[in-house]
């Protein structure tokens, strides 16, 4: 996949430069230990015609909540990255566009706190990250790292060493992804999503304490709101997943996308008949504007 080209833009420390121009120290604890953090933010095409960022505020609000989490200096204000987002994806002439801030170390090969901090916004067109065919799914070897050696909050670049080795195992053993569990065992998230099921016309995913509570998993709850579907957040055991009805992996690189089968046990319900195609055209319908939540809780 071509991320840029020549005519590629960035925003990248207060300007707008090509992609091809901008450079990384070499000697950045970022590249060396993984000490970063980022978001994966999309805009849409909305019904109007005009370009929107989905859920911009929140996106942005998390970037610098995961840099505080890292003692990573911060220093930009939302509105103005928000606003330089904008530019970026006009003079990419991009409209559905995935979005990638990241803010990054300087030089420092040492464990000792930065005074400084970089950032940059990259956009490109990205279709859903894990496709949009139903997924074939394995209970993964690699575990959630634990919460007490980790901000398990933030959106940290290294964090996701664990992410790239548990799907790159489930792509080799003939997998599309794979599902984590927690260091007790319980259903966690996806390399890059959050998970829900649906079992009796309820639908569970696991609560908060060793997963990234993710911003597209907080709007699925926000639809089943509107659209009158009980949500509960709990642990979520091995054996209650194999069960369930349904179940599909949520997150803004992802949107939502269903689920066929976990170890190759073939959820019960067929994809059109479940709460979770109703969620996803919901969803669908709600990032290019052609529904609002409140439409949703009137319906």
């Amino acid at each position: 996949m071509n991320y840029y080209n020549d005519d590629t833009f960035i925003y990248w420390n207060g300007e707008i430069v090509k992609a091809s121009e901008a450079k990384i120290d070499l000697y950045s604890q970022t590249l060396h230990y993984g000490f970063g953090v980022f978001e994966g933010v999309r805009s849409y095409k909305t019904a109007s015609g005009k370009t929107k960022i989905f859920k911009e505020d929140q996106h942005f609000e998390r970037l610098k909540n995961s840099a505080h989490a890292l003692n990573m200096p911060y220093n930009w204000v939302s509105e103005e990255l928000i606003k330089a987002t904008y530019e970026v994806l006009k003079k990419n002439n991009l409209s559905d566009a995935y979005i990638r801030p990241l803010v990054y170390s300087p030089a420092n090969m040492s464990f000792n706190p930065n005074l400084q901090s970089f950032i940059v916004i990259e956009t490109w067109e990205m279709q859903p990250f894990l496709g949009e065919k139903l997924l074939r799914v394995m209970t993964s070897s690699f575990e959630r790292p634990n919460p007490k050696g980790f901000k398990i909050e933030a959106k940290a670049t290294g964090h996701y060493v664990n992410s790239i080795l548990a799907s790159q195992e489930a792509k080799a053993k003939g997998f599309d992804e794979a599902l984590l569990k927690d260091m007790n065992g319980f259903i966690a998230e996806a390399p890059g999503a959050n998970v829900f099921i649906e079992t009796n016309g309820v639908v569970y995913t696991p609560e908060c304490g060793n997963i990234l509570p993710g911003i597209t998993r907080a709007t699925v709850i926000e639809i089943c709101d509107g659209l009158d579907i009980p949500v509960v957040e709990k642990q979520i055991s091995e054996d209650e997943i194999h069960n369930a009805d349904s179940a599909f992996f949520c997150g803004t690189a992802a949107e939502i996308i269903g689920i066929e089968s976990l170890d190759n046990i073939s959820f019960k319900k067929h994809w059109n008949d479940t709460l979770g195609i109703q969620i996803q055209k919901a969803y669908k319908n709600l990032v290019t504007e052609k529904e609002n939540i409140k439409k949703l809780q009137t319906a």
